[in-house]
């Protein structure tokens, strides 16, 4: 019997996961985005593309020799459909709008004219100036290619959104009985100050409400609830937190709060019962990097929550980082998840 509930248990909390995962498929084939794809050197990127296509998620673009990715296909017994777009450097029409974009952007670093159409001519390059033409809704890389080498192009080329002022990550958080939480920040900016805490707090709000359809519940997490304790530290997140609300009243918001303060509302109710968060918390900002890269760790090993991340924030127009040990499958929800993003606000 024991047995039988425990495989009845895990069944549940794969099919939980499997619905959650359609839901944000059919809400990207609801969409059908055009994702760029710049690394078609990369078979798993390649079929990706082909089963996107196939099953109408979205319009997928390769960047790259079509003779070079026709044979890559055919290598690895990849069908890809005669209707995904392949876009090559060499004979794009819009070289010159393209050129014009990243000389405006990388302007403070007076390149030349050789410098600027080498820099546009490399595949992440060329993505993501055709995401900020318009040509294109995201650019999806970083199987290939590091995180470094994403952000610097995706910077370069797509550029900060109006409302914020550093690029940052999350990461969703499945937990086993089906909830969504949202990490920040995880994999970007190291020690954020105040007003950079604030502005990956808002971005991380907009993200969780694209991504889950739910409102966001933000908690500014600290090893302080509400003045318990008085560091510099502590300092820093009561101002975030602060500049979070100004900046956005209408945002349920709460901080300096400890985790358990924000997520168990039995210990909400005693630390900190003037909360409007009551313990219900869905977005957890960290105050630097090593706490949040911990904790989303520690989720998902210890407490056997599913993560999906990280995931680019704070740019004008999104362009996925993914991890070089993907799966085909992972770039698939990556992409889907590039296609919400792309949603206006």
């Amino acid at each position: 019997m024991l047995l039988y509930l425990q495989l009845f248990y895990c069944y549940k909390i794969i099919q939980n996961r499997l619905l959650r995962m359609k839901k944000i498929v059919e809400k990207a084939r609801q969409l059908q985005r055009k994702i760029i794809f710049p690394e078609s050197d990369d078979a798993r990127v390649l079929k990706a593309a082909a089963y996107i296509r196939e099953n109408e998620i979205a319009d997928p673009v390769l960047i790259g020799d079509p003779n070079i990715i026709k044979r890559k296909s055919a290598e690895n017994k990849i069908f890809l459909p005669d209707t995904i777009e392949i876009k090559n450097w060499e004979k794009e029409q819009l070289k010159n709008k393209l050129l014009n974009i990243i000389s405006k952007n990388l302007a403070h670093k007076n390149l030349k004219d050789d410098e600027l159409k080498y820099r546009a001519s490399d595949p992440l390059h060329y993505a993501g100036l055709l995401t900020a033409a318009g040509v294109a809704d995201g650019v999806v890389a970083g199987s290939v290619a590091t995180t470094a080498s994403v952000i610097r192009s995706a910077i370069a080329t797509i550029g900060l959104a109006p409302s914020s002022s550093i690029v940052s990550s999350i990461f969703l958080m499945e937990l086993t009985d089906g909830r969504i939480l949202t990490y920040a920040d995880c994999g970007v900016v190291p020690y954020p100050d105040s007003n950079q805490l604030a502005t990956i707090a808002l971005d991380s709000s907009v993200s969780h409400k694209k991504l889950t359809g739910e409102e966001p519940r933000v908690a500014m997490l600290s090893f302080s609830t509400k003045g318990s304790a008085r560091h510099e530290r502590v300092e820093l997140v009561q101002n975030a937190c602060d500049i979070t609300g100004k900046l956005k009243p209408d945002l349920i918001l709460d901080g300096e709060l400890q985790f358990d303060a924000a997520f168990v509302p039995e210990i909400a109710e005693k630390k900190a019962p003037e909360s409007p968060l009551k313990g219900r918390a869905n977005v957890f900002i960290f105050p630097n990097l090593d706490a949040a890269n911990i904790s989303y760790k520690i989720t998902e090993r210890l407490a056997g929550a599913k993560a999906t991340g990280p995931i680019l924030q704070g740019l004008a127009k999104p362009y996925m980082d993914l991890s070089r040990g993907c799966n085909w499958m992972d770039i698939v929800n990556a992409a889907c998840v590039a296609s919400l993003l792309s949603e206006s606000d």
